[in-house]
């Protein structure tokens, strides 16, 4: 690993970019985590490098280069988180979806996408997503899976809705329009002990993302 630079620092270790050889990488290293949020920031990276190697760098997500239970490396994707790169053309949704159903053909759930700073906008117009830490991995695809595969879809479709509106389908319309009892079941007593927890005591501010938490 080439020379790094701190991305962030919080309760679960940091991030920190650097280089692999003749590629920028990142990784994630939970030794540096809060001595209480330890076992939690292995489990997350633990569950991440699972999903990543499982996509084993499918294009719009980031390729696992190395694992050893404490330090996860992962190759770095050139772009700009949603809210900043503010995707309006029909093309970076209709590739967004695509990246999706690939992703979960592949057994992977994601899990955490109402979060504008887990969608990249790459070069050219092309969609990535990052952050898997939360991320299930099934062979089987059964029904939970199902449940959260299609909660992924809605949240990219809220996304749509916000920034390309008068792209939606008739169909996309009434997905979104219908969320799931989970969805729902998450709002009403899940979510706010959740917000309590990442907020209030990790520090994670509202538009958290992998590049985001940095501390000078």
């Amino acid at each position: 690993m080439g020379a790094q630079r701190i991305l962030k620092r919080d309760s679960l270790g940091t991030v920190q970019l650097g280089t692999d050889g003749s590629e920028r990488a990142v990784i994630r290293d939970t030794s540096e985590a809060r001595w209480w949020a330890r076992y939690l920031a292995a489990h997350l990276a633990r569950r991440e490098a699972t999903a990543l190697a499982v996509l084993d760098g499918q294009p719009g997500t980031p390729r696992l280069i190395s694992f050893d239970g404490k330090a996860l490396k992962r190759t770095w994707l050139p772009g700009s988180p949603m809210y900043l790169g503010h995707p309006g053309s029909r093309q970076y949704f209709r590739r967004a979806q695509k990246l999706l159903f690939r992703m979960h053909r592949s057994g992977v759930a994601h899990n955490d996408l109402a979060k504008e700073a887990n969608w990249i906008c790459m070069p050219d117009d092309r969609p990535a997503i990052v952050d898997f830490q939360l991320a299930i991995v099934s062979t089987r695809r059964g029904r939970l899976f199902r449940l959260l595969a299609r909660e992924d879809l809605r949240h990219l479709l809220k996304h749509k809705r916000r920034y390309l509106p008068e792209a939606l389908t008739r169909r996309q319309h009434a997905l979104l329009a219908q969320p799931s009892a989970a969805a729902r079941l998450w709002r009403l007593w899940f979510k706010p002990p959740y917000h309590f927890v990442t907020r209030r005591i990790l520090g994670w501010p509202e538009r958290d993302g992998p590049e985001e938490r940095q501390q000078g």
